[in-house]
């Protein structure tokens, strides 16, 4: 009999085994599964997340455009797995919002995306020379609140959070700790728009009086120490389950909030199932004055969707080793 077809039979096997192996080899983590982060509707936030997307992409996972939401909506939906990761998750100032949507029971959380974010009061150094004014409970004075005072009813004005923010809890909490809501107004809104009024009003010699954060752009344009000066606080004043934290600094100053670092929050069902994605989330890491200098872009108008992805992209590419190490070591982990 003629054992010409074992021969090819063996060669068959081979080149299918060998094609089978090389796919093998190739493929990615993330093929085949599908994500939808999330961000928040504060556009100085996208381009943190575009970076966390890109990399997921690098490991073959396909990312659904990213959902502008209120935080709260954010962290239930990727409780209920309705959504897959939030990139800014600021802790410990959403703590509260992170217990309550399910905490570790329903959330995958390590690592440090972002950190040393600082917050809290600032007025104008014109103003704070003038009137020695360094603490904020200094505006229980009406006569010292009315130097702040943008619309005329005789209270200060403090360009605030928006409804649902972390920071929004803080300062409602405050305003009430430090005996204030007779003499201060907690304006609410588009924080963006709100802000843009009170630089508008500082450029013209007013008085402002508002709260802001680092990384951000506000800080680039009224310099804190230059243009503008943190208020201290005249004790720690936390809502929920931080009530009892001293926020005091290690230099010995007291703003009233926490030092944040912004971390990536992200489904814990799905962070099991994706090893990868996992450590990813675990071990990125973005310099704090590289979101600064972006959103100071942003600021002077490169604010498009399309100079956010080229500030991404060009981010990615002037730290192409970086970036390779990330999906290196989460390649890693889906073995």
């Amino acid at each position: 009999m003629n054992d010409s077809w074992k021969k090819g039979f063996t060669l068959t096997t081979l080149l299918t085994a060998a094609i089978s192996i090389s796919a093998y080899a190739e493929s990615l983590p993330g093929e085949g599964v599908t994500v939808q982060p999330v961000q928040s509707t504060v556009a100085e936030e996208t381009f943190q997340t575009l970076i966390v997307n890109k990399a997921m992409e690098a490991l073959g996972y396909e990312v659904k455009p990213t959902k502008e939401v209120d935080y709260n909506v954010a962290y239930t939906s990727i409780a209920e797995g309705d959504a897959t990761y939030l990139t800014v998750g600021w802790f410990p100032l959403h703590a509260d919002k992170y217990t309550m949507a399910g905490g570790d029971n329903k959330f995958f959380r390590k690592g440090e995306y972002i950190s040393g974010a600082a917050q809290g009061y600032l007025i104008d150094k014109k103003t704070a020379e003038k009137y020695g004014i360094n603490n904020i409970a200094q505006l229980k004075d009406p006569t010292i609140a009315k130097l702040f005072d943008a619309n005329g009813d005789g209270k200060a004005d403090l360009t605030g959070c928006n409804p649902g923010w972390g920071c929004e809890l803080v300062v409602e909490e405050q305003l009430t700790a430090y005996g204030l809501r007779d003499t201060v107004t907690h304006d609410q809104g588009n924080y963006a728009a709100i802000i843009a009024d009170t630089i508008s009003r500082y450029k013209k010699g007013e008085p402002v009086l508002y709260y802001t954060w680092t990384p951000y752009w506000v800080s680039g344009v009224m310099v804190p120490g230059k243009d503008v000066v943190w208020l201290e606080v005249p004790f720690s004043a936390l809502p929920g389950e931080r009530k009892d934290i001293d926020t005091t600094l290690p230099n010995g100053k007291n703003f009233g909030f926490e030092m944040n670092a912004m971390k990536i929050v992200a489904n814990k069902k799905f962070t099991q199932e994706n090893p990868a994605a996992a450590r990813l989330f675990e071990i990125m890491k973005l310099d704090i004055n590289s979101v600064s200098a972006q959103n100071m872009m942003m600021s002077k108008g490169s604010n498009s969707q399309k100079d956010i992805e080229a500030h991404a992209k060009g981010w990615i590419k002037a730290n192409q080793g970086t970036f390779n190490r990330w999906i290196a070591e989460a390649k890693k982990a889906q073995l």
